[in-house]
């Protein structure tokens, strides 16, 4: 089979999972051809899926393609057999799974480090009163109402665009619409449409504040999953003709990736100081925000960060109820029951159930992969690689061992 035919077929396989799961297509901006196509056939067999995944993958060393492609493709193709394999009603333990989609494998954080991370933050936190009626009442004092939240979020994607323009670029075309939704399972979600466009949903139900919205706007938008989808749009699939990376699909490497890079982005965007210049966007809007504190906090709580990842394995691989794990949740993250209930729905969806693992470590192997770059590489070089090039978690960690 030659390179192009494997990718096509790659492309074909990937919107075939489409049409037994709704959703497992994220983005796909390629030849509307290929779409057609798939659904005019028959409804896809899972074992044929997992086949042609097997299929695909043996033929790659054979392929002509570069490394870094094979390597891409080999990722996702694993990831593709273990979907199949799960449609077709095999039962695999739950780490296998994720470390089959992933390229990771999920492991319960240390509540020592939690514990350490609660002291912290009480030494941070004004006033008395136990950790969790402290925390409360700072989070009630930047609420954002919903009737602001759009205004709110368009402001900080304002502000975050110019600065993601300047140090990154962007497409002169490119445009983000947002929309306030509810009733999802996500906080945000963004649908990349092609053309350097997206649409933005922000789920008014969560409950935003003005401490939160910087870091989910670098998530979807600037310089996070919206950033990403035009640079790569530009890059690998038109300039270069990498059809794979016309599609984009749920439950492989390619999501680590992106949620990893997404966590990253405010970092990446702004950098220390990122709460005073976020309240003082807010100032304007008249919203409240203690920046520093805001701050502060982050560094705190993103010590935390495993605790989702620990709530993942209580319900699917440690037969916890969701009410165990909606307690846990609000032990250890110090969520609110709003937060850690709607959280829960996201990890039951099945869908998603495993997809909190690309959160977690995804930004855990890509914030040391920053940390630990060459010597005269910038962090703004660093990061534009992850925007711009066909990295998977594997090739991460060993340019990571590369440096011991």
């Amino acid at each position: 089979m030659d390179s192009e035919a494997l990718v096509t077929e790659y492309v074909l396989l990937g919107l075939r999972f489409e049409r037994l799961v709704p959703g497992f297509v994220d983005s796909f901006t390629g030849d509307p051809a290929l779409r057609r196509r798939v659904q005019a056939q028959s409804r896809p067999d899972p074992a044929r899926l997992t086949a042609d995944a097997q299929r695909l993958r043996a033929a790659l060393p054979e392929s002509g393609l570069a490394e870094p492609r094979r390597r891409f493709l080999a990722a996702q193709l694993t990831a593709l057999e273990c979907s199949g394999r799960g449609l077709a009603g095999e039962q695999l333990p739950f780490p296998a799974e994720v470390e089959a989609y992933f390229q990771v494998t999920p492991v319960l954080g240390d509540q020592d480090e939690y514990r350490e991370a609660h002291r912290e933050l009480a030494e941070v936190l004004p006033g008395r009163g136990s950790l969790p009626a402290r925390l409360n009442a700072v989070r009630s004092r930047d609420a954002v109402p919903a009737t602001r939240l759009k205004v709110c979020v368009q402001a900080v994607s304002s502000a975050l665009r110019d600065r993601v323009r300047r140090e990154f670029g962007l497409p002169v075309q490119e445009v983000v619409d947002y929309q306030i939704v509810t009733d999802k399972p996500w906080s945000g979600f963004n649908h990349y449409l092609g053309e350097y466009r997206s649409r933005v949903a922000v789920n008014a139900d969560v409950g935003h504040r003005a401490a939160n919205l910087p870091q989910l706007v670098a998530h979807e938008s600037y310089p996070g999953h919206h950033t990403e989808h035009c640079r790569k749009e530009a890059g690998l699939a038109i300039r270069d003709a990498q059809a794979e990376h016309t599609i984009f699909l749920v439950n492989t490497p390619q999501c680590l990736m992106a949620e990893g890079l997404a966590n990253l982005g405010l970092q990446a965007a702004v950098g220390p100081g990122w709460g005073p210049w976020a309240a003082e966007i807010f100032a304007d809007l008249g919203i409240w925000m203690d920046g520093e504190l805001a701050e502060r906090m982050e560094i705190a709580m993103s010590r935390l960060l495993t605790v989702g990842q620990d709530a993942l394995l209580m319900l699917h691989d440690g037969g916890a109820d969701d009410a165990e794990v909606t307690a846990y949740l609000q032990r250890w993250m110090l969520m609110s029951d709003q937060r850690a209930r709607h959280l829960v729905r996201f990890m039951r969806d099945p869908l998603w159930r495993a997809y909190t693992t690309t959160y977690v470590e995804g930004y855990r192997l890509l914030r040391r992969w920053l940390e630990n770059r060459p010597a005269g590489t910038s962090s703004t070089d660093r990061y534009r690689r992850l925007l711009d090039e066909p990295l998977v978690p594997e090739s991460v960690r060993a340019e990571l061992a590369a440096r011991v």
